[in-house]
C-alpha cells in the first residue's frame, strides 16, 4: 500500500474524458484547458536508436515523434484549422511558401504576404504546433503552368526554348527543354545564386524568433537538366545522381550558409529527387552545419507511389513500400540525420487499395521516420483532402488519425495500431512525462514499469509518468477505445 500512496501523492490525476487501466489507478480530475498549453516542444537535439534511426529529442532528453499536415496555402488556412489540428493531437504543420509571392520583383519584398505568414506562425505558437517552412516549387515556377508556385519570372531564364504542357499531367512539365534550362541557370548563374541566397536569408530574418519555427525544407522536389531523353528511366536515374552529387549539393551548401548567417536555431532539411519513390537511393553527400554546437540538419524525402498519383488504386503486390523503405534508410543512417517525410498520401484513400496503402505507409513511417506531414489539411471529396466535407477523417484516412506518442520519456522500440488498439513499447529514459495523442474516452494501460501516473495534458493529449521505473526498463503502453 505504501507504493500506491506514494504514486497517488505525485499524481496530477486522470482527466474526466479518459478511462485508465494502470497501477495505480489515479482518481478523476479536471482536464487541462487550452490556457494550460505550453510553447511548442522544439527539438533541441537528436538521438540514434540501436536499429540506426535518428530521432528528435527535446531539452529534457525525451524523444519527439512529430505528425501533422501540409498547408497548401498559408493565406487560406484559418485559426480554426490550426486549433483543430492541435486538438486532434498533432504537432506539426508544413507550410508551403513561394519565392514568387514573397519577392515579386528583385529586391522588393511583399510585407503583406510576410504578415500573413507571421500570423500563421503566431497561431501555431499559441497551439503548441511546430512549423516546417517549405521553399516550394512546382515545375520551377509560374512562368511554366500558370498558377504554379515557385521561382519568380524575374529569376527565370529559359533560353527561349519551348514549353508545351501535357493536359492532365502537370509533372511532365519538368521534361520540357525550357524548364530544364531554367533549372540549369538557377544552379549555375552567379547572379541567380546570389539572389536566391538573399531571399532565403531575408525569409530567415523575417521568421527568426517564432517559437513554432521548427526549420526549413530547403527546396521542394528538386529537379534539373537531363542528359538524354528525360522519359527514359535510365536517363532519369543517371541525371538525378549527377544532380544530387553536383549542382543540387552545391545549392544546398549555399542555402545552408545563407540561413545560418541569420538563424543558428532552426533545423535545415535537404530533399532528394522524387526518384526515391521509385526505389532509387539518393546520391546526396553529407552536409556540414556551421552552427555552434551539434548539427541541426535533417532529411525530408517524399513518399508517393507513382501509379497511385496517376489515378490507379494501389496494388499491394507492387513492392512499393518495400522498395521505398530500402531506398530511403541508407542515407540518413550513414549521416545520422532525422527523417521527416514532408509529403505523402494518395489523392483519395476511399478505394480498397489506397486505404490499405495509407495503413501500410503509417506503419512503415513508424519504422524509419521521426516525423511526417500528410498532403494535406483540407475538407472535400478526394483531391488529397484529409477531411471529408463533414470535417471528419476522410474515408480510408483513419490510420492517419490513430493514437500515437508525440513525446516519449525514453527510446521507442516498436509502435503499432491495428484499428482498435495502439501499442507503444519503449525503453525508459531518465524520467519525465510521456505524452499520448488519444481520442476522448480512450483507455490507457501501462505494463512493465511499475506504478504509473496518468493525467490530462493539452487538448487531445494524455500524459503518463512512470515515477519508479529505472532507466532502461521496458514499458508497454496501450490505448484502446
Amino acid at each position: 500500500m505504501r507504493v500506491r500512496r506514494t504514486a497517488a501523492a505525485v499524481s496530477l490525476a486522470l482527466a474526466a474524458a479518459l478511462c485508465v487501466s494502470a497501477a495505480p489507478t489515479p482518481a478523476p480530475a479536471v482536464p487541462a484547458t487550452r490556457s494550460a498549453l505550453a510553447q511548442p516542444d522544439f527539438p533541441t537535439g537528436s538521438t540514434t536508436t540501436p536499429d540506426g534511426r535518428t530521432l528528435f529529442t527535446d531539452s529534457a532528453g525525451r524523444t519527439e515523434l512529430l505528425r501533422g499536415f501540409d498547408l497548401d496555402k498559408y493565406d487560406e488556412t484559418t485559426r480554426a484549422d490550426l486549433r483543430a489540428i492541435a486538438d486532434h493531437g498533432f504537432t506539426l504543420i508544413r507550410v508551403a511558401i513561394s519565392w514568387d509571392r514573397l519577392e515579386p520583383a528583385q529586391g522588393r519584398y511583399d510585407q503583406a504576404e510576410f504578415g500573413k505568414l507571421r500570423q500563421l506562425l503566431d497561431w501555431a505558437d499559441q497551439d503548441g504546433l511546430l512549423a516546417l517552412v517549405d521553399f516550394h516549387q512546382d515545375v520551377y515556377g509560374p512562368e511554366f503552368g500558370g498558377g504554379q508556385d515557385g521561382i519568380p519570372p524575374w529569376a527565370t531564364r529559359d533560353d527561349g526554348l519551348p514549353f508545351t504542357p501535357v493536359p492532365g499531367d502537370w509533372f511532365a512539365g519538368y521534361f520540357e527543354p525550357s524548364v530544364q534550362a531554367a533549372f540549369r541557370h538557377l544552379y549555375d548563374d552567379p547572379d541567380l545564386r546570389r539572389w536566391q541566397q538573399d531571399f532565403y536569408a531575408h525569409v530567415a530574418g523575417e521568421l527568426r524568433g517564432q517559437a513554432s519555427l521548427l526549420g526549413y525544407d530547403l527546396f521542394n522536389e528538386p529537379s534539373g537538366p537531363f542528359d538524354g531523353d528525360p522519359t527514359d528511366p535510365a536517363v532519369q536515374v543517371a541525371s538525378a545522381a549527377a544532380l544530387e552529387q553536383g549542382r543540387l549539393a552545391a545549392m544546398y551548401r549555399r542555402l545552408i550558409g545563407a540561413v545560418r548567417a541569420v538563424d543558428d536555431r532552426a533545423w535545415l532539411f535537404v530533399e532528394p529527387t522524387v526518384l526515391v519513390g521509385e526505389g532509387v537511393p539518393t546520391q546526396l553527400p553529407g552536409f556540414t552545419d556551421p552552427r555552434p554546437g551539434a548539427a541541426r540538419i535533417g532529411y525530408a524525402p517524399h513518399f508517393y507511389d507513382t501509379a497511385v498519383e496517376g489515378g490507379a488504386d494501389w496494388n499491394p503486390a507492387d513492392g512499393f513500400i518495400q522498395a521505398y523503405t530500402a531506398a530511403i534508410t541508407g542515407y540518413p543512417r550513414a549521416h545520422r540525420l532525422p527523417v521527416l517525410v514532408g509529403e505523402w498520401g494518395p489523392p483519395q484513400a476511399a478505394t480498397p487499395g489506397n486505404a490499405e496503402l495509407v495503413r501500410r505507409q503509417v506503419a512503415a513511417l513508424a519504422g524509419f521516420a521521426t516525423g511526417w506531414a500528410l498532403w494535406y489539411w483540407c475538407r472535400g471529396t478526394g483531391g488529397y483532402c484529409a477531411l471529408g466535407p463533414d470535417g471528419r477523417p476522410a474515408p480510408g484516412d483513419g490510420p492517419v488519425f490513430a493514437p500515437y506518442a508525440p513525446v516519449v520519456a525514453g527510446l521507442p522500440r516498436r509502435e503499432s495500431w491495428d484499428g482498435a488498439r495502439y501499442t507503444l513499447e519503449f525503453s525508459t529514459g531518465p524520467g519525465g512525462w510521456t505524452e499520448l495523442a488519444v481520442p476522448p474516452g480512450a483507455r490507457i494501460a501501462v505494463r512493465g514499469a511499475g506504478p504509473a501516473v496518468v493525467t490530462a495534458g493539452r487538448p487531445g493529449r494524455a500524459r503518463v509518468l512512470l515515477p519508479f521505473a529505472r532507466p532502461g526498463t521496458t514499458a508497454v503502453l496501450t490505448v484502446t477505445g
